[in-house]
């Protein structure tokens, strides 16, 4: 706890940033907002690439590290691929995820039904299929306003995660504060 309390900030700086990048994206034009998206998925996939790299040639006596390293070169491959060709990257991730939501509705759908008997929340699984497979239509039969749709969930998502972040990290400044006189006492 008195680790939380000690980088409380971070949470801040993490929420501040989830919030004005979810703002950015509700009040720009939507093509910006997508396009903006796309970058800093490429630019993450930089990062976590360079920081993968990072591990690999920082701990050389841990097991299976080659792993870290294809994974490493896989991101920053993949972030430069992004920054090279932003617009092709938001069509493939929008038609990616249109195939994904329709594969794994299928097998949800087939799932659920084959172990209809035995399968407690049975219906929920189906449901989630459903939607799933309604989802993945949507997105392939009108991908701009699938683009768009996606865009707002992810901005509205950052939005509430950034207050819950800013919250968070204001709860764990005041249990360091409050943690400080009894350690002192």
């Amino acid at each position: 706890m008195e680790m939380m309390a000690k980088y409380w900030w971070l949470n801040l700086i993490r929420g501040l940033l989830a919030l004005a990048l979810g703002i950015i994206l509700l009040v720009m034009p939507a093509i910006f907002s997508i396009l903006l998206l796309v970058m800093f998925v490429g630019a993450y996939f930089l990062v976590d690439g360079i920081f993968s790299l990072i591990f690999f040639f920082t701990h050389p006596k841990t097991n299976h590290r080659w792993w870290i390293f294809a994974g490493g070169i896989a991101g920053i491959l993949a972030g430069i691929v992004v920054f090279v060709w932003p617009g092709m990257t938001a069509v493939f991730l929008l038609f990616f995820i249109a195939f994904w939501a329709l594969i794994t509705g299928i097998f949800q759908i087939i799932y659920a039904i084959a172990q209809w008997k035995t399968l407690p929340g049975k219906g929920w699984i189906l449901t989630g299929g459903i939607l799933s497979i309604i989802i993945g239509a949507i997105l392939l039969s009108n991908p701009v306003a699938g683009a768009l749709a996606l865009m707002w969930v992810i901005a509205f998502y950052l939005v509430l995660f950034g207050i819950m972040l800013i919250i968070f990290s204001f709860v764990q400044l005041g249990k360091g504060k409050a943690a400080a006189p009894a350690a002192t006492a």
